[in-house]
């Protein structure tokens, strides 16, 4: 295999595709990405068996070919080379020789023979969405994910559809967040897929905000995601989500309104002095008045009192300051709700006027 490749669209395809390179393999194959040459094109793929990535750039192909190349180490090297660079490469035997004028680099590679492939998607449910829908999505419910959780269907997003909503939703057990998207999507009867937390990772690092259609392709065991010039794979997470629309809070008895951004200074100045293990913030609710409190264990304190909208009863409840603030900043516009039913009960916030995304804090013991 012989090709020469410009040296910017070598290092945009590496850069597209390195994300599913782990550091630490138990197959040494799998820190290599498969670069595959012919009819004028590189088709570049990476995989950790359960996410793969393929991508394309433009090349003068001397000699077709396959061959397996350590991912990182060529992508410091274009890194290191300058923009304009012309990277020329050529395999003999089981080494790469890599030329930029007077840059000379040898590198061991493995046989593409031995490249382990995803297995193949079987055919299923295919919609189109807007990228930017999609993309939305994920922004406004991705951190919610569970991480390394025992209970494996939470350490992954819910994708749910039907035929007028495409609705994502993740949960840790302490906090939720749910967004939908109301748009036709034609599926013949509802579907739900849990889309694993790596693999939802890469789609919102990918994913960009044009408003262009892009396909997507679901079936018991995969997702597939048609991108100009990429193609993503991933299988999904083989369990039941939890029954999450339980826990949304149905007809709180307080609501409270406020400026969001004000909130979230507030709230931030206030997590300086709280309790570095557990978060914790205090919220006392007054007339018109929203008192901030929090403590750590050498009995620093800190205190804030903000104007809000709020007529109800006076309340008193604890949550993870991380988790109101990781909901603030999902959220669109300037004015939010927070909804609340007692001192042991969940928080509901939404932004106002928007019901599309809603957020469920549970609260916590200060």
């Amino acid at each position: 295999m012989q090709f020469t490749v410009q040296r910017r669209d070598m290092l945009s395809a590496l850069q597209t595709v390195i994300g599913v390179v782990e550091r630490r393999q138990t197959m040494p194959i799998l820190s290599n990405v498969l670069i595959q040459g012919e009819n004028n094109q590189l088709t570049l793929t990476a995989t950790d068996l359960e996410l793969e990535l393929v991508t394309h750039c433009p090349a003068v192909i001397e000699a077709p070919g396959a061959v397996a190349i350590p991912a990182r180490k060529l992508l410091d090297i274009c890194r290191g080379l300058p923009d304009d660079a012309e990277i020329q490469c050529r395999q003999e035997g089981n080494q790469t020789k890599i030329q930029s004028n007077r840059s000379r680099f040898t590198l061991a590679v493995l046989s593409a023979d031995d490249w382990p492939h995803l297995d193949e998607v079987e055919s299923g449910q295919t919609i189109s969405i807007p990228e930017n829908t999609l993309k939305g999505l994920l922004d406004r419910t991705h951190f919610a994910m569970a991480q390394q959780d025992v209970r494996y269907y939470l350490n992954g997003l819910l994708l749910s559809l039907r035929s007028d909503r495409v609705r994502c939703v993740a949960t840790d057990g302490h906090r939720l967040a749910l967004s939908d998207a109301n748009i036709d999507v034609n599926v013949d009867e509802a579907i739900q897929a849990i889309i694993p937390r790596k693999g939802v990772t890469e789609l919102v690092r990918l994913l960009g905000n044009s408003d262009a259609e892009i396909r997507l392709m679901l079936s018991n065991k995969h997702l597939r995601l048609e991108l100009p010039g990429l193609s993503f794979t991933t299988k999904l997470i083989d369990g039941r989500f939890p029954d999450y629309e339980r826990v949304i809070p149905a007809q709180p008895e307080q609501e409270m309104t406020a400026h969001r951004d004000t909130i979230r200074q507030a709230l931030s100045r206030t997590a300086i002095l709280s309790n570095e293990k557990f978060g914790g913030v205090r919220l006392t609710l007054g007339e018109h008045t929203l008192k901030l409190q929090a403590q750590n264990v050498e009995r620093e304190e800190a205190e804030d009192e903000i104007e809000v909208s709020y007529d109800g009863q006076p309340l008193e409840i604890g949550f993870n300051v991380t988790y109101l603030l990781d909901a603030l900043g999902a959220m669109d516009g300037e004015e939010f709700l927070l909804a609340l039913s007692g001192a042991d009960s969940s928080g509901l916030l939404q932004a106002v006027g928007d019901e599309s995304s809603r957020y469920v804090v549970m609260p916590m013991r200060l």
